[in-house]
């Protein structure tokens, strides 16, 4: 017992210094775990150890993929939704299917389905090896794409895996994997959505920020369990939960108890992030061990190794290449349409054009006995707040435009990580040549982390022009003041409280009180209709709501102690 104490107080040591230490000389973090981790696997102590993969797969995944969802700016996933999509599926299909191939060539007796499998394993980008990305100065689509990514592409590559080893032992029916791909996602997408309604409908009426943390902490497993059991995607249904509870819990979650699964949350993933590496590093002497063993060749996998990890970003490049030229053109048409985009919004926006396009609407309606139902003004709402989210989203893409600099940040940074190892090591043990395809996997990871992720700060720092700095910091003036201006407008919108004469009292201070979290109420729903609409740049908005939540805590802190 002593023993396993020492081990996790050792661990969450070097997990913390490696976070300060890392960035200090330059080298990201997860590098530094994983380098630490390989050293540890020489000690006598480590020789053999053994990481479960299931101990990866379900139980560190499904939280860490659940708080990243929390936390990724909902407009920017679904204004890049198109891109992730195509990532997170097609090109792990693609990729899978081309180191299939290439697999089956050069490991002999290998055979197509099983270099599938393999080429599933290594394909999909990994959720913690894409946040060293974050920590450089990147694009903010970029940054979206590749989160979005790494959320959903595990999905795709643990879905096609299992349908490739079916596929060695029955005959392989494309239709019928089509139709299990499916299966998984639409159940996982049903069960998330669920489990995220039902966590916000429990913890609003939870007042203990500590029991509701304590709640959240849940969400992931009790999404990703049910998933699993009915054959879907645990890891799609936690991701679900995740965008479920991020996108809502400003509505419905007070300020005390966001600030409280924000603080607690980025602890876990720090710890969660930091065990995905080190024990990524731990397993390399008893997987070099196994090879050995099965007399199948330590340098010829290192070798196939890096071929594999070449043809990845070869593929990748592929991909993105017409990816970019799609968005391009996608984002000159949306140019074109602004202007009587806006022509649209300018007539919405009066009394008199909202009720002559309301008959204009009506008019243009199949009769009564056509099937047809006349719009109501409702619809009209919705179609006027669609307009609007079309011209804010132009006006992003217009802004943040993606180039071959762009393009180079999304193949660049596309690294496998930990999460690719333990799928290797779920590979049935008659599987053949088993322990050298979990080297090949291991050092597909290991590459990628080493070459990419250390050179993506450099190369982005290279290639990235310099910034007008004194254009981006009016920039951002001209975005706060407009903010500013819809939460003056917004909390002039709550009536004044009646003036009593005297001195102060505690009736009066109660008054003044409710007036100010009533203003604060209409301001951070007025903020929150502007984020779903797109009209505010992300971090703007999530600046001006943070301000908000820290003034109502202050607020109720301070009548908690006058009472």
């Amino acid at each position: 017992m002593t023993e396993l104490l020492v081990l996790i107080v050792s661990a969450l040591v070097l997990i913390a210094a490696a976070a300060v230490v890392g960035p200090r000389i330059g080298i990201a973090a997860p590098l530094v775990l994983v380098a630490i981790g390989v050293g540890a696997s020489f000690l006598p102590w480590f020789a053999s150890v053994h990481i479960e993969p299931a101990w990866v797969l379900e139980g560190l995944l499904p939280p860490l993929l659940y708080a990243s969802a929390v936390s990724m700016p909902a407009m920017n996933f679904r204004r890049e939704f198109g891109a992730i999509s195509g990532l997170s599926v097609l090109l792990v299909v693609g990729s899978a299917l081309v180191l299939g191939l290439f697999f089956m060539l050069v490991l002999p007796g290998l055979g197509f389905a099983w270099g599938v499998a393999l080429g599933a394993i290594v394909s999909p980008t990994d959720a913690v090896a894409t946040s060293i990305i974050k920590r450089t100065s990147v694009s903010k689509r970029v940054v979206a794409m590749l989160d979005g990514e790494s959320l959903l592409n595990d999905a795709t590559a643990l879905v096609l895996l299992r349908t490739a080893i079916v596929a060695t032992a029955a005959s392989f029916s494309f239709w019928g994997a089509v139709g299990t791909f499916a299966y998984s996602v639409v159940v996982a997408l049903l069960i998330g959505w669920l489990v995220g309604w039902l966590d916000l409908v429990v913890r609003k009426r939870v007042t203990d920020p500590t029991v509701n943390t304590v709640i959240s902490f849940a969400v992931p497993f009790a999404a990703a369990v049910p998933a699993e059991s009915l054959g879907a995607s645990g890891l799609v249904a936690a991701v679900v939960a995740g965008l479920i509870t991020g996108v809502f819990a400003p509505r419905d979650l007070s300020p005390q108890h966001r600030l409280s699964d924000s603080q607690n949350w980025r602890t876990v993933e720090l710890v969660l992030e930091g065990i995905v590496f080190l024990t990524m590093g731990l397993q390399i002497t008893s997987i070099v061990g196994a090879v050995h063993h099965d007399h199948a060749g330590v340098g010829i996998a290192v070798l196939v190794a890096v071929g594999a990890f070449v043809l990845t970003v070869m593929v990748r490049a592929a991909y993105v290449a017409p990816l970019l030229r799609v968005l391009r053109a996608r984002a000159g048409r949306g140019v074109r349409l602004e202007d009587r985009l806006q022509g649209v919004q300018a007539k919405l926006d009066t009394p008199e054009g909202q009720r002559q396009a309301f008959v204009e609407v009506n008019a243009r309606q199949p009769g009564p006995g056509s099937g047809g139902r006349p719009r109501s003004a409702r619809d009209l709402e919705r179609f006027a707040r669609r307009v609007t989210q079309v011209l804010a989203d132009i006006a992003y893409f217009r802004r943040e435009p993606l180039g071959w600099r762009e393009g180079t940040a999304v193949v660049w940074a596309g690294m496998r990580g930990a999460v690719t190892v333990a799928a290797a090591q779920t590979l049935p043990h008659d599987t053949p040549q088993r322990s050298a395809l979990v080297l090949i996997a291991f050092a597909v990871a290991a590459l990628s982390l080493l070459v990419q992720g250390g050179t993506i700060g450099p190369l982005l720092r290279r290639i990235t022009p310099p910034r007008d700095t004194a254009a981006l910091e009016q920039q951002t003036d001209a975005e706060r003041t407009r903010l500013f201006e819809l939460m003056r407008s917004s909390g002039e919108s709550v009536p004044e409280p009646p003036q009593l004469g005297g001195d102060p009292t505690q009736e009066q201070f109660g008054i003044a009180k409710e007036h100010r979290l009533a203003v604060i109420a209409a301001q951070r729903s007025a903020l929150l209709d502007a984020r779903d609409n797109g009209t505010f740049d992300a971090d703007v908005l999530e600046d001006a709501l943070a301000n908000l939540d820290a003034t109502q805590i202050a607020i109720e802190l301070r009548g908690t102690a006058a009472t």
